[in-house]
C-alpha cells in the first residue's frame, strides 16, 4: 500500500519555508553589510566630486541599491548559483580623484560609456574566452589572497575592542560545536547585543525617509572619455569582474558563462546611469560570504543567499542615505569580526585547492602572495596583477616540465 502523498498546502509551506533559512538571510545581510560599511565612504566621496547635491547623493544610493538588487535576483534566479553584484570600489575611488574637473553633466556621460564597453565586452565573449585560459588553483589562490585580509582584521580587531570580538568569536565556536548551521547569524547578534549594551550602536535618531531617483542628463567630451570613462572600464573589469568570475570558478560554479552576466552588469548601468549608477560588476569579497558553506551545506542551495543579499540591496536603494546611516552606526571592529568568521570556510577552502597539486603550489603561492600584498600598477590592484603573474608563472614552470 503507497503512502499518502503530502498535501498540496503542506508541500507549498515546506517550499516557501526554504526560502527563509537563518544562514542565507545571515549570510545576504552580512554581504550587504560588508559592502556597504566597507567602501560606502568613497561613493560619498565621488559624487561629492562631481558636485552632486543631497537630493542628487540620495539618488546615486538609490540607482546603486536597486541596480545590485535587481541583478543580484535576476542573474541568481536565472543561473541557480550565487551570483552577488556589487558597485565598483575601485572605480569610486578613480572617479573621487577625476571627477572634480568635469563636472556632474560629464560624468554622467562617463557613466554610460563605460557601462556600454563593459556591455560589449560580454556581448561579443571576450572576458569569457580569456577566462577561460585561468587554471582553478590559480582562481582559487587568487580568491585566497583576496579574502586573507579578513581573516587578519579578525584578530586585528580583537586588539581595539577585545570584549566585543572576543564574545563574538567565543558564540562562534561554541554555535559551531553544537549548532554549526547557525554559527554566523549567532555571532553576529552576538556582537550586535554586546555592542548594544557599550551604548556603541546608536540607532535610535535614524529617519527612514525613502529615497526618489533624480534625472541627471549626461553630456559627452572626448577628454573625459579618454581620461576618465575609459580608466573606469578597465579597473571595473580587470580589479573586480576579473577576480568576481573567478570566485565562482573557485568555487565549483563554471556551469555559469561569463558573457551573459558581465553585459547584464554593463546593461545596468547604461539604464541607471543618468540617475547615479556609475559602475556595476561582479562582487568577489562579499560573494565568497553567500558562497560559503555556512551560507548552506549543499552547494546547489546557496543561491538563496545572493537572492536575499539581492533583496537588503534593494532595501537600501529604497531608503538610499538612511540605511548607509544604519550600517554606519555598526561599529568597524564588529564588521570586521563578522566579515572575518564569515569567511573563515571559503579561505580554508580556497588554499586547500590552490596547494592541493604539488607541481601547482609554486605558481599558486606566488599568485596568493602578490594578491595578498595589496600592490597596485599603472592604478589597477593586487588582484589582477597576482593573476597575471601567476599565470606567467605557471605557463613557464609547465612549459619546463614538458621540456
Amino acid at each position: 500500500m503507497k503512502p499518502p502523498s503530502p498535501k498540496p498546502a503542506a508541500s507549498a509551506f515546506s517550499r516557501l519555508g526554504a526560502w527563509f533559512k537563518i544562514s542565507h538571510l545571515s549570510a545576504g545581510f552580512i554581504a550587504v553589510l560588508v559592502g556597504y560599511t566597507s567602501s560606502v565612504a568613497i561613493i560619498f566621496q565621488a559624487a561629492s566630486a562631481a558636485g552632486a547635491q543631497d537630493a542628487q547623493l540620495a539618488s546615486w544610493m538609490w540607482a546603486l541599491g536597486i541596480g545590485m538588487g535587481l541583478s543580484c535576483v535576476g542573474l541568481s534566479l536565472a543561473w541557480k548559483a550565487p551570483v552577488l553584484t556589487a558597485w565598483s570600489t575601485p572605480g569610486a575611488a578613480l572617479l573621487a580623484t577625476s571627477l572634480g574637473d568635469i563636472g556632474l553633466s560629464q560624468a554622467i556621460g562617463v557613466f554610460i560609456v563605460s557601462s556600454a564597453l563593459i556591455t560589449l565586452c560580454g556581448m561579443t565573449g571576450w572576458f569569457q574566452k580569456i577566462m577561460n585560459w585561468v587554471p582553478h588553483h590559480l582562481a582559487s589562490a587568487m580568491l585566497a589572497g583576496i579574502l586573507l585580509r579578513f581573516g587578519m582584521d579578525l584578530f586585528t580587531s580583537l586588539q581595539a575592542q577585545p570584549a566585543l570580538v572576543f564574545f563574538m568569536v567565543a558564540t562562534f565556536i561554541l554555535a559551531r560545536r553544537l549548532l554549526p548551521r547557525y554559527s554566523v547569524p549567532l555571532a553576529l547578534l552576538a556582537g550586535m547585543a554586546m555592542a548594544s549594551l557599550q551604548g556603541q550602536l546608536p540607532l535610535g535618531d535614524l529617519n527612514w525617509t525613502p529615497a526618489h531617483p533624480v534625472w541627471m542628463a549626461p553630456s559627452f567630451s572626448v577628454s573625459a572619455l579618454i581620461g576618465v570613462a575609459l580608466p573606469l572600464f578597465i579597473v571595473t573589469m580587470t580589479s573586480q569582474n576579473v577576480p568576481g568570475l573567478a570566485v565562482l570558478r573557485a568555487n565549483g560554479y563554471s556551469h555559469v558563462p561569463a558573457s551573459p552576466l558581465i553585459s547584464w552588469t554593463g546593461l545596468t548601468g547604461i539604464i541607471l546611469a543618468p540617475f547615479g549608477g556609475f559602475a556595476y560588476n561582479l562582487a568577489a569579497i562579499t560573494a565568497a560570504i553567500c558562497m560559503s558553506p555556512d551560507a548552506d551545506p549543499d552547494s546547489h542551495e546557496r543561491y538563496k543567499a545572493s537572492v536575499w543579499a539581492g533583496i537588503f540591496y534593494f532595501l537600501t536603494g529604497i531608503f538610499g542615505a538612511t540605511v548607509v546611516a544604519l550600517f554606519a552606526a555598526f561599529p568597524q571592529e564588529l564588521v570586521a569580526a563578522i566579515a572575518g568568521l564569515a569567511l573563515l570556510g571559503t579561505l580554508g577552502s580556497s588554499v586547500h585547492d590552490a596547494l592541493a597539486i604539488p607541481a601547482h603550489r609554486e605558481s599558486a603561492l606566488i599568485t596568493f602572495l602578490a594578491t595578498a600584498s595589496g600592490m597596485s600598477l599603472l592604478g589597477i590592484g593586487s588582484a589582477f596583477w597576482g593573476l597575471v603573474i601567476g599565470m606567467v608563472c605557471h605557463l613557464v614552470l609547465q612549459h619546463r616540465r614538458h621540456s
